[in-house]
């Protein structure tokens, strides 16, 4: 059974960059700044407030591409074929499997290459454990990585 961490958030509008990259983002600012839950590429579902849950890449980190070791730290769920407007919705975000650790690219054509392999990476994953199987689990304040006792 894989470990989970969940993060419970408010979509904040973003620098639109994965738009423009062709991977819109979710993104939900973290509390932790220190980085407890290590930064990096994730498999997982996205919990709506209507109970859909859709499966997700999720980036969780500074952004070193673009922003270095000075980027905040913020979770960014790319929801695997959806399509709709998030901002100001709530979310409940469950990271299943880490990917990778985040790396800086020298391009965005690098960048795009590696993600592509991680939105692959992440169908598999939740198509292999899906959606019902996911431990319950009490909610965290908004912003705080929970780590789930499965």
């Amino acid at each position: 059974m894989p470990e989970y961490f969940v993060v419970r958030g408010t979509v904040e509008p973003g620098d639109q960059r994965g738009r423009e990259l062709g991977f819109p983002t979710a993104n939900i600012a973290l509390r932790d700044q220190a980085g407890s839950l290590g930064d990096g590429v994730w498999a997982g579902w996205a919990g709506r407030a209507d109970g859909s849950r859709i499966p997700a890449a999720i980036s969780v980190g500074r952004r070193p591409t673009y922003y270095g070791a000075d980027g905040y730290r913020l979770l960014e769920a790319h929801l695997l074929d959806f399509s709709g407007d998030l901002y100001g919705e709530t979310l409940v975000v469950w990271l299943g499997s880490h990917l990778r650790d985040q790396e800086k690219y020298a391009s965005a054509e690098d960048l795009i290459t590696a993600l592509k392999k991680d939105i692959a990476a992440a169908a598999q994953w939740t198509t292999d454990h899906p959606a019902a199987a996911l431990p319950a689990a009490e909610l965290p304040a908004p912003g705080e990585v929970r780590r789930l006792e499965v």
